[in-house]
């Protein structure tokens, strides 16, 4: 796996075509569009450059503390690698609302974990990279923030 990097960048300094995926998404997530084309459409990109970044970019928000976080990661079946996980969640001091692992189908079992980010929360950028540094994290991407 390459090792993901995050950044957070000013908003002038971040291609068009990025903030206008981050757009699309919005316009889906309220529900103001019902189609990717729609949205591609509304905010003038195609649909394979949404496809392109839909996963790798998002807004930040510097005022994540008592919003929730859901992640799903894919993560290879090994003994206590999840436990792994959650000490990295308790070592941030991030508050586990709810797990949901699945059976593990060649090897690999898909995690949904949400979070609850506390006032002393460390920082979130930290943890979710400390959680894809760890041996058998295949996949990890940010769902949901509410």
């Amino acid at each position: 796996m390459s090792e993901s990097k995050y950044f957070v960048v000013k908003q002038k300094a971040v291609p068009e075509v990025l903030s206008k995926v981050v757009e699309a998404k919005r316009l889906l997530e309220s529900e103001r569009v019902s189609t990717v084309q729609e949205a591609t459409d509304r905010v003038g990109i195609s649909r394979s450059s949404f496809y392109k970044y839909k996963d790798d970019v998002f807004p930040f928000h510097d005022n994540a503390k008592g919003k929730t976080i859901t992640f799903m990661i894919q993560m290879d079946d090994e003994p206590g690698l999840l436990s792994d996980v959650l000490h990295i969640v308790a070592d941030y001091q991030a508050n586990i609302l709810t797990i949901h692992q699945s059976i593990p189908i060649n090897g690999i079992a898909s995690l949904t974990l949400s979070v609850e980010i506390l006032p002393n929360t460390g920082d979130l950028s930290s943890m979710v990279e400390a959680i894809e540094k760890l041996e058998g994290i295949q996949y990890l991407k940010i769902l949901a923030r509410e």
